[in-house]
């Protein structure tokens, strides 16, 4: 299974040297660079489930920049050609890499290993106070086929 309609992730490269280490995040020359709203960080407690919520109008872009995090996302469009399908990711210190999620597709994330999950939002759009493009379903919503419960192996 591939990834869902729109869905882009970029590989980061943590540029380390004699100091300490760099590492860039989404550029405007990026080609999964849409557009800028603001930046945000969230922090997701460890073994926390922080889901289900999507976005009419913004697109955003996550990345883990500490910890560990389980993300998953669930296409809700109606016209799309992947309707109905999961993404999940384990992405952090480990999987250093940057998701595009666009808007009507649902996600969430859960802090997993031994510390909690750091992540950075880079949307679309600036968050509206007033009429705010944020829309919740539950955690477990049974609409969504996906578990956030370890899957042992």
């Amino acid at each position: 299974m591939g990834l869902i309609e729109g869905v882009k992730v970029k590989v980061l490269k943590p540029i380390p040297d004699d100091r300490g280490w760099l590492m860039e995040i989404l550029r405007s020359d990026d080609e999964i660079y849409e557009k800028f709203g603001q930046v945000y960080l969230t922090v997701c407690y460890k073994g926390v489930v922080k889901a289900w919520h999507y976005h009419k109008i913004q697109t955003d872009h996550f990345a883990v920049i500490k910890g560990m995090a389980q993300v998953a996302l669930y296409d809700m469009r109606e016209d799309s050609p992947t309707r109905g399908e999961i993404n999940e990711f384990f992405m952090g210190i480990l999987n250093p890499i940057l998701i595009k999620i666009p808007p009507m597709v649902a996600h969430g994330f859960k802090a997993i290993g031994e510390d909690d999950a750091y992540i950075i939002n880079i949307p679309t759009e600036p968050y509206n106070y007033e009429k705010p493009d944020e829309y919740r379903l539950p955690w477990n919503d049974p609409q969504i086929p996906y578990s956030w419960e370890v899957r042992f192996r």
